[in-house]
Parts: C-alpha cells; sequence; structure tokens
C-alpha cells in the first residue's frame, strides 16, 4: 500500500502542473475549506464560488507557498481572504441606496427602509461577521508563528476538529503530549492576543 502524500510533495507536483496532485488536495482539503467558508459567508452558493477560487488560487499560484508553515495555514488563510473580500463586498452593496422614485425623491421626510420579509433576523449582521473573521484570520497568523509541533496540534484540533486520542493516533505520540502541546499553545496565544488587543 502507498505510503499517502505530504501536502509539501503534493504542492511541488502542483508547481510542476501535476493535475493528478491537484485533485488529491482537492479532495483532502475541500470539504474542510467549503465548511470553513460556509460559516463565515452563510450563503451555499457563494460558498462554491469561493471554494473554486479558492483552490484556483492553489493551481495558479502554489509556487507563492514557501514551503515554510503548514500548508493548511496557508490554504485557510487564502480562504479566508476571499470570504472577507465577499463580505466587504456584500456590505458596499448594501451600503448604496437604490434609486429613488420622482416621489420620494421629492419627500424630505422619506426613509428608505428593507422590507421586513428581507431581513432575515438570524443571522449576524454582516459586519459582525467581517470583524469575527477579520479577529479569526489574525488569530490564524498567529497560529503560523508557533513552533512546529505546537502549530500541527492546533490546527488539527481546531481546524480538523479531531479530539486528542485522534491527533495522539496520527502523530503518534501520546495523548497526554497532545494535551500539553495544546495547553501550551493555548497560553501562548492569549498571551500575543492580549498585547495586539492592548496596543
Amino acid at each position: 500500500m502507498a505510503l499517502m502524500q505530504s501536502d509539501q510533495a503534493l504542492m511541488e507536483d502542483i508547481c510542476r502542473r501535476n493535475a493528478t496532485a491537484f485533485e488529491t488536495l482537492l479532495a483532502r482539503y475541500q470539504e474542510q475549506i467549503r465548511r470553513h467558508i460556509g460559516r463565515a459567508v452563510r450563503d451555499e452558493s457563494a460558498t462554491e464560488d469561493l471554494l473554486q477560487e479558492t483552490f484556483l488560487r492553489v493551481w495558479t499560484c502554489a509556487e507563492q507557498w514557501d514551503g515554510r508553515g503548514e500548508f493548511k495555514g496557508w490554504l485557510f488563510r487564502i480562504a479566508t481572504n476571499l470570504a472577507l473580500n465577499h463580505l466587504r463586498t456584500v456590505r458596499r452593496r448594501k451600503q448604496q441606496p437604490l434609486e429613488l422614485t420622482p416621489d420620494e425623491a421629492d419627500d424630505d421626510d422619506y426613509e428608505p427602509t428593507d422590507p421586513d420579509w428581507l431581513i432575515d433576523t438570524s443571522l449576524p449582521r454582516p459586519e459582525t461577521t467581517l470583524e469575527r473573521l477579520e479577529r479569526s484570520s489574525l488569530l490564524w497568523q498567529l497560529v503560523d508563528g508557533l513552533p512546529k509541533d505546537k502549530r500541527e496540534v492546533v490546527y488539527r484540533v481546531y481546524q480538523q476538529e479531531m479530539d486528542i486520542r485522534a491527533v495522539a493516533e496520527e502523530t503518534g505520540i501520546p495523548e497526554g503530549t497532545v494535551k500539553s502541546r495544546l495547553h501550551y499553545s493555548i497560553k501562548q496565544l492569549a498571551r500575543q492576543w492580549k498585547e495586539l488587543v492592548d496596543e
């Protein structure tokens, strides 16, 4: 049975325009990226478009990944940035007023409102989602700065949504070590986050 190719090996093949390597990487990560984008934009059609755009960037800009840090971090950053851009565009569109009828234009007291059926009150406002996604993007940049062994644990637990036992089995390290690396990482990230907020 052939060993599973590493992300780095696949990316090297993609730089040489190997379509099979690209399909392997797509199969490996597309569901995680779809969920990540979907949670951010809350729009099924936009999610699919952004998913395709994310992997198109992987194919066309593969050489931009320099091999330092986790490939997955780079991939999630592309997806996050595309989702942020989408949400900013949606927000700008909502801020642009629709053309008024002549009667409305002549009425000094007229205040345009969205019809009730158009407003989905169960969803967070685009500004709220945008702010949350920007904070998330900043946090993952901090994660990228962690030592490699700690960073891998954080990605598996929080991006791949694996439990401690599964991480231990996949990495071949004891569960206690996984827990201590996660504990160290959270403390380190909390300290760095506080420094950023205090600035």
